[in-house]
């Protein structure tokens, strides 16, 4: 608020308008120069005042959107990169259950392998054992027959022997 020449306390806004209107008039009737060039500051005062504040209220106003907009933003940040986070936890969830899942395979192929070579090495056992068990048999069958051959040698010279006992053998 601006004080006057004299030192008097103007009113702003509209009352400080028709104030300053009426001071004008008074002092246009009057003849009182001075009075009018008053009326017409204080009435360019009040309206200063009346945009000042139209201008402060709208600058307010853009403030308060602006403040809105960020916070907005903000907030969609923050959802942005709470969803990154739960998609890499969800990631890590599923790279360490893939982990998981792939070692258990590997642990199933490696006791399929195992067995299976264990099975392998039963039947090789196997086979070797029957091998073995044939060869023996061979050599048994071989050695009777030996004998057999023997006794029918013998059993022959005997009969030679019977038949001509002067032969020298």
């Amino acid at each position: 608020m601006k004080q006057s020449e004299n030192s008097e306390r103007t009113a702003g806004g509209l009352a400080g308008k028709a104030v300053g209107k009426a001071k004008e008039a008074a002092g246009s009737i009057a003849g009182n120069d001075a009075l009018q060039r008053e009326g017409r500051l204080q009435q360019a005062q009040a309206e200063a005042e009346l945009d000042a504040r139209e201008h402060s209220a709208e600058a307010q106003r853009r403030d308060a959107q602006a403040d809105l907009r960020r916070e907005q933003v903000e907030t969609e940040l923050e959802r942005e990169r709470l969803e990154n986070e739960v998609a890499a936890q969800q990631r890590e969830r599923s790279a360490e259950a893939d982990r998981l899942r792939a070692e258990q395979e590997a642990d199933t192929r490696a006791e399929r392998a195992r067995q299976e070579a264990e099975a392998e090495r039963g039947q090789q056992r196997a086979a070797a054992d029957h091998t073995e068990h044939e060869a023996e048999r061979r050599r048994i069958e071989a050695a009777r027959h030996e004998v057999r051959l023997e006794r029918e040698a013998l059993a022959a010279e005997e009969r030679a022997e019977e038949l001509d006992p002067e032969v020298d053998r």
